[in-house]
C-alpha cells in the first residue's frame, strides 16, 4: 500500500505560505488523478489544486481556513489496491534526498529585481509516494507511538534542513507550533540555547542538493534612538534575506550593459499598430525584447543553463520568466517554450501572464520552470539595474527605461549630425562561473543587434 503526499504548492518566488480555502472532496472519496481537490488562497494566488494521483482521499491534515508554509504536507492520498490504512503516516523525507531549496520570499524590497530560486514543486507536478511503514521497519527508539507525536513531527522541508545542518533529529526539539508542531523558530532558540549537536561531516561524494546552501542569516544588532520606530523582521523579509544570501554567495555575480537603439522597434510598432488592435492584442517592448531573447537563448545555450554540482545542465527549453510588479510584491510567471512563439503570440502570452498575475489566477506551473529572467525597473524609470541571478539560473537580464536621448549619427555623405533617437539599456547579470565576459557581450550584443535590425512581423 502507498499513500501519496499532497504538498502546500509554491505559488510564486514571494510567496512563503497558503490557506486552505475550501476541500472539495472528503477522507474516504475516490479521486482521479489531476482531479481538483482543494482550492487554496494566497496573498497572490487563488488556485485549484489536483491532486497527484489516483486512489482514496486517505487524510486531510490541514484543515480548511489554516494557513501553513509552502512543502507542508495538507493531505494524503492512497493508491488503488485497498483501503485507507490506519499505520503510522510516512516522516517526512530526508533532507539529503532534496535538490531543490525551500520556497524563496521577495516582497517590495526585491521588486524590479525579479529574483527567484528554484521552486517546491506544486502538488499537481510531484507527489511523493512512500510505502505505509510496517511496524518492524520503525526502530522502537524512534517511532512515533501515537497520533499527536506523529503531527508533531511533520515538518517543513526549511526546519527539516535548518535541524539537519545542527545534527538535530525532530525529536530533539519542543515544538510550539500547531499541535506541538516544530518550527524554524524552535529549532533556532533551541540552537542558542546550546541544544546542538556536531553536525556531521559533509562527504566529497554524494548527491548534489541546495541544502548545503543555504544558511541562516544573522542580523547585527544596531542601537535604537529615542524617535526610532522598531519592528520584528516579517517572515517574508526574513526569507529575502536568505535567499539574496544565498545567491550571492553562490553565484559569482558579474554585470555587463549595452545601449539599445529603439528606433526600428518603434517604427514596427507605430506601423503595425492598427493590425495589432484589430487582432485584439497589445505588443509592447517587452514582447520584442522577449523575442529577442529567445532567438538569442537558442544562438548562445550557455546563458540558458544550469550548474549542477561539477556539471553542467543545458537545457532543452527556453522558458522566460517575466518579472510582474505588484501592489504586495513580486511574482514571476514563466512563459513556456518561448522560442516557439511568434512576435504576437509572446505579446498575448506575456499580457495574459501578467493580467492574471494581477488578478492572483495564475496556477502553480505558470511560475516554475523558468531557464531565465527578464525585469524591466524601467517601469519606474530606473535607467540601468544589475539584478540578482536567480538560481539555479545562471542569468537575468534587467531592462532600463526608454527615453529619447540625443545621438551623434552619420548621413549618406558622412556628415555628423545630432539627433534624438529613443534608446535604453539592457543589462545583463551573470554567474561568473559558468559565464565568461565575453560569453555574456556576445549574447547582449545578438540581442541588441535582432532588435535594431527587427524584421517586418509575418
Amino acid at each position: 500500500m502507498a499513500r501519496v503526499q499532497v504538498p502546500m504548492p509554491q505559488m510564486g518566488e514571494s510567496i512563503a505560505e497558503g490557506t486552505v480555502s475550501v476541500w472539495l472532496k472528503k477522507v474516504g472519496d475516490h479521486v482521479e488523478r489531476d482531479e481538483t481537490i482543494m482550492e487554496i488562497s494566497t496573498d497572490k494566488v487563488d488556485a485549484e489544486i489536483p491532486s497527484p494521483a489516483t486512489g482514496t482521499l486517505a487524510e486531510i491534515v490541514v484543515k480548511e481556513g489554516e494557513t501553513v508554509e509552502v512543502g507542508t504536507v495538507v493531505a494524503y492520498v492512497e493508491t488503488e489496491g485497498g483501503t485507507v490504512e490506519e499505520g503510522p503516516a510516512p516522516g517526512p523525507a530526508p533532507v539529503a534526498e532534496s535538490e531543490t531549496p525551500p520556497a524563496a520570499g521577495v516582497d517590495e524590497e526585491a521588486a524590479g529585481h525579479g529574483v527567484d530560486v528554484p521552486e517546491e514543486p506544486s502538488a499537481g507536478e510531484v507527489g511523493t509516494a512512500v510505502s505505509a511503514p510496517s511496524p518492524a521497519s520503525l526502530p522502537d527508539d524512534h517511532a512515533p507511538e501515537t497520533a499527536e507525536e506523529r503531527l508533531r513531527l511533520r515538518s517543513t522541508p526549511l526546519v527539516r534542513r535548518i535541524a539537519g545542518e545542527h545534527g538535530l533529529t525532530l525529536e530533539d526539539i519542543p515544538g510550539t507550533g500547531r499541535a506541538g508542531r516544530v518550527t524554524k523558530e524552535d529549532v533556532l532558540r533551541y540552537v542558542e540555547q546550546g541544544g546542538a549537536a556536531a553536525a556531521p561531516p559533509r562527504g566529497r561524494e554524494g548527491v548534489f542538493s541546495w541544502d548545503g546552501y543555504y544558511t541562516h542569516v544573522e542580523h547585527p544588532e544596531v542601537e535604537v534612538g529615542p524617535k526610532d520606530r522598531v519592528e520584528p523582521m516579517s517572515r517574508m523579509t526574513s526569507l529575502i534575506a536568505e535567499h539574496m544570501v544565498l545567491s550571492r554567495r553562490t553565484a559569482a555575480h558579474v554585470h555587463s550593459y549595452f545601449e539599445i537603439d529603439y528606433s526600428r522597434i518603434d517604427l514596427l510598432r507605430r506601423k503595425f499598430a492598427r493590425v495589432w488592435q484589430e487582432q485584439g492584442v497589445k505588443v509592447t517592448y517587452t514582447a520584442f525584447i522577449a523575442k529577442a531573447v529567445a532567438q538569442a537563448l537558442q544562438e548562445h545555450p550557455k546563458i540558458n543553463a544550469s550548474i549542477s554540482g561539477r556539471n553542467v545542465v543545458y537545457r532543452g527549453e527556453i522558458n522566460i520568466g517575466i518579472a510582474v510588479a505588484l501592489e504586495w510584491g513580486l511574482i514571476v510567471p514563466v512563459v513556456k517554450s518561448a522560442d516557439g512563439l511568434s512576435l504576437v503570440g509572446l505579446a498575448r502570452v506575456v499580457s495574459d501572464l501578467a493580467a492574471r498575475a494581477r488578478a492572483k489566477r495564475l496556477s502553480p506551473e505558470e511560475v516554475q520552470g523558468g531557464t531565465f529572467t527578464i525585469t524591466n525597473p524601467g517601469v519606474f524609470g530606473t535607467v540601468i539595474g544589475f539584478p540578482i541571478v536567480n538560481q539555479p539560473q545562471v542569468a537575468i537580464l534587467a531592462v532600463g527605461a526608454v527615453e529619447k536621448r540625443p545621438v551623434v549619427i552619420a548621413d549618406e555623405f558622412g556628415n555628423d549630425a545630432i539627433v534624438a533617437r529613443k534608446r535604453g539599456y539592457l543589462a545583463l547579470g551573470f554567474d561568473h562561473r559558468l559565464v565568461n565576459g565575453a560569453d555574456a557581450d556576445r549574447f547582449l550584443a545578438r540581442v541588441k543587434e535582432i532588435l535594431e535590425t527587427f524584421p517586418d512581423p509575418g
